[in-house]
């Protein structure tokens, strides 16, 4: 059963459930934010494998927690356990193989699906940024947090989300060769240097 609020948005994903087992309703949350979270953990750590470690740390890590945070934003806690794990694991290896973008998906793309080959630069272009720019980026402008929140999840001041979505974003730029007008088309975030600051 959903929550009938009259503050529920009609978007399903901001509905919580709540009644049921408390596995019944993490089961629920689980099997539909998934895709999300994945989403999420990919981006940050450009590995499918690592990406579907961090989920199921999160899931479980959620599930732990459910009774604090099951009828508040599961999902935003979810996200922020993939965050700090993938910041922790940065901490202690202090380490990351890059794969070169031309390794990751090669061949022809067939008609419709260039915004899968748009993703797939972007993602490649992503994996090129310092860990530190990389996680500003994908925070502030994939996951459209604002400057303060991205600067919570990472621990980090305002201050140096700024200059590193700055620099993020014109590494990008030159990575992808694009322009104000290209950038645009392609998704890339277009964010002029004083914008960003």
């Amino acid at each position: 059963m959903v929550s009938d609020d009259a503050g529920v948005l009609d978007d399903p994903r901001a509905r919580v459930v709540t009644t049921g087992t408390t596995a019944e309703r993490f089961t629920t949350f689980a099997r539909e934010r998934s895709p999300e979270l994945s989403r999420i953990a990919y981006l940050l750590c450009g590995d499918t494998h690592r990406a579907a470690d961090l989920v199921q740390l999160a899931l479980e890590r959620t599930y732990r927690a459910w009774n604090r945070v099951g009828d508040g934003d599961p999902f935003a806690y979810a996200r922020r356990v993939i965050a700090t794990a993938r910041i922790d694991s940065w901490r202690r290896t202090r380490r990351d193989v890059l794969v070169a973008p031309a390794d990751l998906r090669p061949g022809a793309a067939s008609d419709g699906t260039q915004h899968v080959v748009d993703r797939d630069a972007l993602v490649g272009a992503l994996r090129l940024l310092p860990a530190g720019q990389r996680r500003v980026v994908v925070l502030r402008y994939l996951l459209d947090r604002s400057e303060k929140q991205t600067a919570e999840d990472l621990g980090i001041s305002v201050g140096a989300v700024k200059s590193g979505a700055s620099r993020g974003l014109d590494r990008l730029r030159a990575v992808l060769g694009t322009d104000e007008s290209a950038a645009a088309q392609a998704g890339t975030p277009n964010t002029s240097r004083k914008e960003a600051q």
